[in-house]
Formats: C-alpha cells, structure tokens, sequence
C-alpha cells in the first residue's frame, strides 16, 4: 500500500520539476540561467562576459528563488534558497560546470569556457530551505521583478523618422 503524499513533498516536489525543466529562474528578483544537480539549483555569475551576480547572492545567504512554468510563462513557484560558493575546480564545480557549459549559449570560447569560468566567476549552489513560499493556489498578483538596472545600453531617443518606412517596404520571406 502505497502513502499519498503530504503537501510538502509535493511542493518539494514542484520546485525541482520546474527548476529541472526551467533554464532560468530569478533569484532576488533578477533573471539568472542555471542547471538543477544533486537536489541543487547552480547558478554562474560574475566576470566581464557572464551575467551578474544578483543582489544579496553571497555566500551563507538565503535568497528567494522564483520558477516560471515552463508551459504558460507566469510564475509556478517561489522558494528559499541557502547559497554556497562552490570552490573553482573542485570536484562538484566540475560535475556542475559540465551541466552548465551545455546551458550557456554562445560561447565565444566554448573550448576553453571552463578555464574563464574559474579564473572569472563564481559558481553557487541554492539548496532549498524549508517549504516553498509561493505554489499553486497561492500566487500574488504582483510581478515580484526587480527594476532594470541602470546601463548606458538603454536608449531614450525617438525612433529615427526614416525606419517606419524601412520597415514597410521589407517583403516577407517565404
């Protein structure tokens, strides 16, 4: 015979689900690829090229960890992580960065990404902790995203008067 499972395990259950199918999660709010491993998600950040580390991402810190579903876009679950650092080299920053190096898209050197990785950045793993904070049922109706961080990228200036025609003259390719 067979136990039903307690609502717990079933949230525990959903978190890895929707990490594992998810390459992407926020972590205090901010948008951070990742790979699910060993009841872990790992998160790379840090360095010149990869993305950056996301507010109160520190070691021995617990941060809010938030799943999209994968079939609807809209948030599935938001849970508690604690970070840990895990040391360049070692066996498990390995294990993890094989996971990774399959993740992470265009690589301008994927032959040698992993050396960069442990010369530039720094590779955390967010273990669980306790119950999930949000699930099924219980979602707010907030976005929960952080604002944009400042960057000299972003552009105010009005759309150049000759594009609308630009635009118009261009023929479907089919």
């Amino acid at each position: 015979m067979t136990s039903t499972p307690s609502a717990e395990e079933l949230l525990a259950a959903l978190v890895e689900e929707g990490v594992r199918k998810s390459g992407l999660v926020w972590v205090n709010g901010r948008a951070v690829w990742q790979v699910w491993e060993d009841g872990g998600a790992y998160v790379l950040c840090g360095g010149p090229v990869e993305q950056p580390v996301p507010d109160g991402l520190v070691e021995g810190a617990v941060v809010d960890v938030t799943v999209r579903s994968k079939d609807k876009g809209g948030r599935l679950v938001r849970w508690r992580a604690r970070a840990s650092v895990v040391p360049a080299r070692s066996e498990a920053w390995r294990a993890a960065v094989g996971e990774l190096r399959g993740k992470r898209l265009n690589a301008a050197d994927a032959d040698t990404v992993d050396e960069r990785w442990a010369r530039e950045c720094t590779l955390f793993r967010l273990t669980p902790e306790g119950s999930p904070v949000e699930g099924p049922g219980a979602v707010p109706d907030g976005s929960g995203a952080a604002p944009p961080r400042p960057t000299p990228a972003t552009t105010r200036e009005p759309v150049p008067a000759g594009l609308p025609r630009l635009l118009a003259r261009r023929r479907p390719r089919g």
